[in-house]
């Protein structure tokens, strides 16, 4: 049994939870055990700049006692910066190292800590092909490795809903991209009555124009996340075209494509490479794009059922927990 002590950014961090915590059991049969240690406080300062000091303290403080139980394993696994944007205690933390990236957080602070961290570790994981991309230039020893979805937990469900439904989850952080396709979801939705926009998340967004009236808002919970997902007739990922954006690792996608849901999405990024795998979406990048792609999937029940099923045998076949955990395995061996 290899024993691996896991450094993460908290209960709630997505990172933490796909990428760590949900393939424990997966990784459990593979002779593998992971011990997280999750920091107690956000690992992100607060927007206070007076605070931000005793943050930084208290994260500091919380993390210690962690690093010196974390000794007690064989391998070391990180999760970007303790200490956001910033090489703290890692230096401390029992070697071998592997850090696992599955954000452009080169981006911060010109990648001074992400460079940092590559080199203080033997082993580097990138959730995509840019990232890793990026990462090779600090550590030559790669392995990308997608973020898992569990497909016994996220599976597909025919609802019966009186209205179709245009989903999309995601946190707050991310509605500028909803605001972007905003025009052309008012749109679909002025001409025709059996249509809603289902937003699930942390909070309701504002459009400030017509589309607002066609929000159904639900808010976010670990306990109705599969359910909701299940409900959508199309799930949506816009995207802008950038660095950040590129360093996605494509997983809403992957949740709605795990539900039997058919995608409509920005060709960026993963999610070119994800829709190369099979016809489970369409990518729409301009305003009547988007209108055709999605009234396509609202119109055509078999076109929606077809890419579902695809999209659920894409990620049956390369992005299950069981899978992935294979492949974090192979990782974790190869630098004992």
């Amino acid at each position: 049994m290899i024993k691996v002590a896991a450094y993460t950014g908290g209960l709630d961090v997505p990172s933490a939870r796909y990428r760590v915590r949900q393939l424990i059991p997966a990784l459990q049969r593979n002779h593998i055990q992971i011990k997280e240690y999750r920091s107690p406080i956000s690992v992100y300062p607060p927007k206070q700049k007076l605070l931000r000091p005793f943050w930084g303290a208290g994260v500091l403080l919380s993390r210690s006692a962690s690093v010196v139980a974390g000794y007690q394993a064989d391998v070391t696994l990180l999760q970007r910066e303790m200490l956001s944007t910033l090489v703290s205690l890692e230096p401390f933390t029992k070697s071998p190292r592997v850090l696992d990236v599955d954000d452009a957080i080169f981006l911060f602070r010109e990648g001074r800590a992400a460079k940092k961290l590559a080199e203080l570790s033997e082993h580097v994981i990138c959730g995509n092909e840019f990232l890793a991309e990026k990462f090779n230039q600090w550590n030559k020893q790669m392995s990308i490795v997608p973020t898992a979805v569990d497909t016994t937990k996220y599976v597909p469900k025919k609802l019966v809903t009186e209205k179709k439904i245009i989903g999309w989850m995601g946190t707050s952080g991310n509605f500028s991209y909803l605001y972007k396709i905003a025009p052309a979801l008012e749109k679909i939705l002025t001409s025709r009555s059996d249509g809603v926009f289902r937003i699930v998340s942390d909070q309701r967004p504002e459009f400030n124009s017509k589309l607002d009236q066609f929000v159904d808002y639900i808010k976010w919970t670990p306990a109705n996340e599969v359910e909701q997902l299940q409900s959508m007739t199309v799930g949506l990922m816009p995207l802008e075209d950038g660095e950040w954006e590129r360093g996605k690792c494509s997983f809403k996608m992957l949740q709605y494509m795990a539900c039997g849901v058919p995608t409509v999405v920005s060709p960026v990024g993963m999610n070119r490479q994800v829709l190369a795998l099979g016809d489970s979406g369409f990518f729409a990048n301009t305003e009547t794009e988007w209108v055709d792609r999605i009234s396509d999937f609202l119109d055509n029940e078999k076109l929606r059922t077809e890419f579902g099923s695809k999209g659920r045998e894409v990620v049956e076949q390369h992005f299950s927990h069981e899978i992935i955990a294979t492949k974090l395995t192979d990782v974790l061996k190869k630098v004992i």
